[in-house]
């Protein structure tokens, strides 16, 4: 069972294909995608540039931006999906160098519990924000009238990014692919960075709203 350390480096593109174009085209997407939604949300409430673009429509604005985080959601996965089916097992690797069998079956079955849940807090979360709420509807000016605090919101405090990266790594288990825990854990780090510059920003605008509403009130 035992495997040396030179075994491993050696022998490393069959525990993790890195030649691969698409593999590091699903990590560069992976990592762009909290960027973009970022760096877009925050021109938009600074500049409102793209409420003025959609004929100060903030509504237009929203829906549209809404489309394109969703498209590219949907682009990184399918990319994910794609480099990890051709990634090689992490199985395969500890079958043939330390002789070890894994419990597959165990394995998969616990892939698809994490997938199952990931979809559960994902969709909940988008049925109880809607489509403004989802995505970034505060920084366009469009506020929810009460903050949200029913499942999934009651069970942990950011649900859709806790959701989405229980997908990632339910479906690297369901792959058994190292590659695919080593993108779940990207996903992880790249949203802890996003909340990160999020919860302060989001604090920033509704301090900025109540302070406005208060003065009208005066």
């Amino acid at each position: 069972m035992n495997v040396s350390l030179d075994t491993i480096v050696e022998n490393f593109d069959s525990i993790i294909n890195y030649k691969q174009p698409i593999f590091w085209a699903a990590i560069v997407h992976v990592i762009f995608n909290p960027i973009f939604w970022n760096v877009t949300g925050r021109l938009e409430n600074r500049t409102q540039i793209f409420t003025r673009i959609c004929g100060n429509s903030k509504h237009r604005a929203c829906y549209i931006f809404a489309f394109v985080t969703f498209t590219l959601g949907l682009t990184r996965d399918y990319l994910v999906v794609s480099a990890l089916a051709m990634q090689p097992k992490i199985t395969d690797f500890l079958s043939y160098y330390m002789n070890v069998s894994t419990p597959t079956d165990v394995i998969q079955t616990l892939g698809t519990i994490a997938l199952i849940w990931g979809g559960i807090l994902v969709l909940s979360s988008m049925y109880r924000l809607g489509i403004t709420g989802t995505y970034l509807g505060d920084y366009f000016g469009i506020f929810m009238n009460e903050r949200v605090t029913a499942f999934p919101y009651n069970v942990c405090e950011n649900p859709m990014y806790v959701g989405s990266t229980f997908c990632f790594f339910g479906h690297a288990l369901r792959t058994m692919t190292a590659s695919g825990l080593l993108i779940a854990a990207i996903v992880w780090l790249v949203y802890r960075i996003a909340i990160m510059f999020e919860g302060p920003f989001t604090a920033k605008i509704f301090a900025e709203k109540a302070l406005k509403e208060s003065t009208k009130v005066e």
